[in-house]
């Protein structure tokens, strides 16, 4: 591939910002289901325990390799073809899932302005964001990362402006009740920390860009430095202003603009269609940054001679222009299919990838002690092991709750085995007779 480096720190602040956060429009369902107290205290614990650890140990990969195809070239080094196809397998079987989440979230916040879209008009709407974000991404990186920083600056303010409305409309401790009265308390934690969990994930999303971006192995811990609290204060500041000045159980998916009316006093009538535009933007910027990212595990492994070399092709500008494409249309297609059950499917799918970058983290270091970037943690072997699995033990911890509790359908704990059961098979379907 001939790639270009063209996305700066700004940039990728923003995509990261957008491939893992996009904003707080996830957290009304989080303060619905476990209440304000137990809501503000995962996003002040989950920040400490997961997203801190997981930064670290990407930063110090991205450094050490900062290469197109991120996290599928980490594994490859450190396991092999065979293991580094299954995380690119993985990685592509919960992009299915995010991507109809990010469409969904666009249509609950266009129904703000057009009431009753139909299946026929959501369709329309998916395909009309499927297509723009090709236009945009098949323009390259820095494009892509130009339009998420703008996207993502007024994502923000509108978020941080409104959160200083809410300040004079204070009326009682927005972390009262701790958990809805009458609940299981257990229970509640654990819903609300599987919510929180994913909305704290995908800092090694933008990692497969890393042959496109400019000074990779200091821009990517850097931006990490910048993304992590933003997204946590993203999420904390408008959530904690919005609960102090309304009554949490209002709170719905989709709400925030009926929260502005209520918690913005007088300009409450100018937040409301700021937040509902902001969604529609968010969903977007999501979905743009995700495409970027994604399209580049397929350019980076039909590279490596495991998928049809036609893949890695690229433009004028180093775009992967056929991995682009073909995502496109297969996010064109997925987009019919009935996801809505299958959220187990993006955390298992999630986890499995992730512990296959923090083992290559571990098993390099051991290998190759030579091989370092600029950016470097600063533990032994020992402690970055340990490290790792501090975040991959939460979230074993959380998928085992979540199973234990009833919160997933069987035919949706059975399609998630059999995708991931189908990476060996399609190891051997997908690679062209050639390669051995």
């Amino acid at each position: 591939m001939r790639l270009q480096r063209s996305l700066g720190t700004a940039g990728l602040v923003f995509v990261m910002f957008f491939t893992v956060s996009g904003g707080a429009f996830t957290m009304e369902a989080l303060v619905a289901t476990t209440g304000p107290g137990v809501a503000l205290l995962l996003l002040v614990l989950v920040p400490v325990c997961w997203a801190l650890p997981e930064s670290l140990l990407i930063g110090e990969l991205a450094s050490m390799l900062p290469e197109e195809g991120g996290y599928y070239r980490w594994v490859r080094r450190a396991f092999g073809p065979f293991w580094a196809f299954q995380n690119g397998w993985l990685t592509w079987c919960y992009s299915l899932v995010d991507m109809a989440i990010f469409q969904k979230l666009f249509t609950t916040y266009l129904a703000w302005f057009v009431p009753g879209l139909g299946a026929r008009g959501q369709w329309a709407v998916a395909l009309a964001i499927i297509w723009g974000s090709t236009a945009l991404n098949l323009r390259g990186a820095r494009p892509v990362g130009r339009a998420s920083l703008a996207a993502g600056l007024f994502i923000t303010a509108g978020f941080f402006a409104f959160a200083l409305a809410a300040l004079p409309q204070w009326g009682h401790a927005p972390w009262h009740p701790v958990v809805p009265p009458g609940s299981d308390p257990l229970k509640v934690a654990g819903l609300g920390l599987s919510i929180t969990l994913w909305n704290f994930i995908g800092w090694d999303n933008a990692s497969t860009v890393g042959g496109e971006i400019v000074d990779a192995e200091r821009t990517y811990p850097r931006a990490l430095a910048i993304a992590v609290p933003l997204v946590t204060l993203g999420y904390l500041l408008p959530v904690g202003a919005g609960l102090a000045a309304t009554d949490w159980t209002t709170w719905r998916e989709g709400g925030w603009p009926a929260i502005a009316l209520q918690a913005a006093g007088p300009l409450g009538g100018l937040f409301a269609p700021w937040l509902a535009i902001g969604g529609m933007v968010s969903a977007l910027g999501m979905f743009n940054a995700s495409l970027l990212a994604y399209s580049r595990i397929p350019a980076a492994m039909a590279d490596d001679g495991l998928l049809p070399a036609r893949l890695a092709d690229t433009d004028e500008r180093g775009t992967p222009k056929g991995s682009v494409l073909a995502s496109a249309v297969v996010y064109s297609v997925a987009v019919l299919l009935p996801f809505s059950g299958l959220v187990i499917a993006d955390v298992v799918f999630y986890a499995l990838a992730l512990t296959l970058e923090f083992g290559a983290l571990v098993a390099l270091r051991r290998r190759e002690p030579a091989l370092r970037g600029p950016f470097r943690i600063p533990l032994g072997t020992v402690g970055v092991t340990v490290l790792a699995a501090l975040p991959v033990t939460i979230l074993a911890g959380v998928i085992g709750l979540s199973l234990l509790g009833g919160e997933y359908e069987p035919a949706a704990i059975v399609g998630t085995a059999v995708g991931a059961g189908l990476g060996p098979l399609a190891y051997r379907w997908l690679r062209p007779p050639a390669t051995g």
